[in-house]
């Protein structure tokens, strides 16, 4: 069954699937000593136009512990969207292994930080009683799939420069940022002053594996201890590469974020035409969010699921992936165009 609950749902890209094939064929060096990962930590410099180092880590979770700990220290502070998946659903393991305190920054309508909400809580500085803030985290696309412009992401750069606080984007729908503002991914990090970057390949259809990809040489010197330290170092690294050297190597992550892109404004489109339904975000990567009749979210769910967003407002979260198709956005259709005439027949 396909289903609109998350990305995370999909399964493997076939040019994934091909790439993991070819680097099971012979024995290779551990911990990313191996040619192959050796080569894809040369693409990554290519694509990113920079000179970035670049671990590979097992899971979105571990990426962001790692970027975290690789920039602070236990008596400072890391400003991030009360709504980001960084504060609310990695649990306690950024504060356990950073030892930090996780100011949630209110986020605007449409999920996003802003340089003027952000300078309210840098203050302070040298106050011993104070958790010093050090890092500045934006989810890219936001949890309401909207998109950081390349000037959003600069002037929020500046402010974290003027302050001497470093810049994280976590990175879990990246591609999907990049393919909806039709850019480069070095527009989007290289160029606007990133300093450390969690890069999401599973979201788009990586079996398994996240990237830290950092730019500033200031975060390079024990990044590679703290990999191991977070436990995020694995013996065979080469499976992580490959599939980012086949979503990397001719823009191949392109095509398929945009495909997922393209779907959830279709799917956005279909919904649109029903008055009982009101679209509450912009549609911009590839989630839909829509407020709808409570009646109507639990057939639908069972037969497309979904997850809520909110229980007050009966808003859901519809997300599309690299393998939506036309076919299932029709079936989404019928079931709901079905459940709108049966609650009208009954008076719901």
């Amino acid at each position: 069954m396909k289903s609109f609950a998350s990305d995370n749902y999909a399964g493997v890209l076939p040019e994934v699937m091909e790439a993991l094939t070819r680097a099971n064929e012979e024995h290779a060096v551990s911990y990313g000593n191996d040619p192959l990962t050796g080569r894809v930590r040369k693409l990554f410099c290519e694509v990113f136009d920079a000179d970035v180092d670049v671990l590979f880590v097992f899971n979105g979770t571990g990426a962001n512990v790692l970027s975290m700990t690789t920039a602070t220290q236990s008596f400072q502070s890391v400003l991030c969207a009360d709504t980001s998946h960084f504060y609310n659903d990695e649990s306690s393991a950024p504060e356990t292994f950073t030892g930090c305190r996780f100011f949630p920054i209110a986020a605007d309508h449409n999920g996003k930080l802003t340089p003027e909400a952000l300078g309210k809580k840098i203050i302070r500085k040298g106050d011993i009683h104070f958790s010093q803030p050090k890092i500045i985290s934006l989810t890219q696309s936001t949890e309401y799939g909207t998109v950081y412009t390349p000037e959003e992401i600069r002037s929020i750069a500046v402010l974290a420069r003027q302050h001497e606080l470093y810049l994280h984007v976590d990175g879990s729908r990246f591609f999907n940022a990049a393919a909806s503002l039709n850019c480069s991914l070095r527009e989007l990090s290289t160029t606007t002053g990133v300093d450390i970057l969690s890069l999401g390949g599973t979201k788009l259809g990586m079996m398994f594996g996240e990237a830290v990809v950092i730019f500033n040489k200031q975060l390079k010197a024990y990044a590679g201890f703290r990999h191991k330290q977070t436990m995020q170092l694995a013996s065979k690294t080469r499976f992580i590469a490959a599939q980012y050297e086949a979503l990397l190597a001719h823009e191949v992550w392109r095509k398929h974020a945009q495909h997922a892109n393209q779907m959830a404004a279709k799917l956005a489109s279909v919904l649109k035409s029903y008055p009982q339904v009101k679209i509450t975000k912009p549609v911009q990567a590839n989630a839909v969010f829509a407020e709808m009749p409570a009646e109507w979210i639990s057939p639908l769910q069972q037969a497309f699921p979904f997850y809520i967003w909110n229980e007050l407002t009966n808003e859901v979260r519809l997300m599309c992936s690299f393998d939506t198709n036309e076919e299932d956005l029709r079936g989404f259709e019928k079931a709901v165009k079905a459940i709108s005439q049966a609650t009208s027949r009954t008076g719901g």
